[in-house]
């Protein structure tokens, strides 16, 4: 007696080919889902910097190719009166702006995180700052502050009666000044109010009801609940906004050019003035590298900010 076998219907399973394979190895893909990004950020941000850095340390001009000379540039900055105005008045139009921004945008993120009548529209509506172009808002307020045809100067003196003459916003030093801070800060107070609209309701209201319960004023409830918990949100937004106010350049440029007489000049708009109308791309590059300094300052800020509320993500203070 003979024993058939059953046929064999199961497709032996093929095995795959190098390409799958290569695929299926976990680090080629990494690598491969990462390259694009890495080669953005090699052409249009790490050879930029490189080469700025580089062009520091050589007296290059437009149409001339430079020669290595060292710190000289950088020498010549500390001399340079100039540059010394320009780091007083970055420092200064930071620290005021950004005190500005913080001061008005959490006074507004606190009124829109209640329950007001239209609220998404007046969410919608504070946005339009940020969302206009800055060279718009530049423009809009080059007219505001028009020594002839100023809309403020006209409300003083031919509507109200108040004032015999104009206000010249930008004809002299300080008032240039204060009138490129009010620009920014206005432009800048829907990024600070929106950020922290934003990390005011990831706050459990458990907390509030639980400090009403226990008779806490609305300063205490403040100072104990609200700030503590919106610090981290508060440390990052401030970073960033340091950042965008230090290395400001279309506001400056576009209402005042950094007069009158340099007086309102940043040190974004000073290393464009000598690298390109100037023509000292050597110099000019050495003033953008000066800025480095300060923005690390403000990014070392951030991570110490946050490493104190460890305790918010589950970690324990170091």
């Amino acid at each position: 007696m003979s024993v058939t076998t059953a046929p064999d219907w199961v497709r032996r399973r093929t095995e795959p080919n190098w390409l799958a394979r290569l695929f299926d190895y976990k680090p080629f893909l990494v690598f491969a889902c990462l390259l694009p990004a890495v080669g953005l950020l090699l052409v249009f941000l790490t050879y930029p910097l490189g080469l700025g850095i580089y062009l520091a340390f050589t007296d290059t001009t437009i149409g001339r190719s430079g020669v290595w000379v060292g710190l000289e540039n950088f020498e010549y900055l500390l001399e340079d009166k100039l540059w010394w105005n320009a780091v007083f008045f970055s420092v200064f139009y930071t620290a005021v702006a950004t005190i500005g921004k913080f001061g008005l945008g959490l006074w507004l993120a606190l009124l829109l995180n209640n329950h007001v009548p239209f609220k998404s529209l007046l969410r919608a509506i504070i946005l339009l700052p940020w969302i206009v172009p800055t060279v718009l808002s530049a423009i809009a307020f080059w007219w505001i502050y028009d020594p002839q045809f100023s809309i403020i100067s006209y409300l003083f003196v031919d509507v109200l009666g108040w004032r015999t003459t104009n206000i010249d916003f930008i004809g002299s030093a300080w008032p240039a000044r204060f009138s490129l801070i009010a620009a920014n800060i206005w432009r800048g107070i829907p990024f600070v109010a929106i950020s922290l609209l934003a990390g005011l309701q990831t706050i459990s209201p458990s907390l509030y009801e639980a400090a009403l319960l226990d008779g806490s004023t609305a300063w205490q409830r403040f100072r104990f609940i609200t700030f503590p918990m919106l610090l981290p949100i508060l440390a990052i937004v401030m970073t960033f906004s340091i950042i965008f106010t230090f290395t400001d350049f279309q506001l400056v440029y576009a209402i005042t050019r950094g007069g009158p007489v340099n007086s309102t000049h940043l040190l974004a708009t000073l290393a464009f003035q000598r690298g390109i109308p100037g023509g000292q791309l050597g110099e000019g590059a050495a003033i953008a590298v000066s800025m480095i300094p300060f923005l690390v300052a403000a990014t070392l800020f951030s991570y110490f900010a946050l490493a104190r509320r460890k305790w918010q993500q589950g970690e324990s203070n170091d």
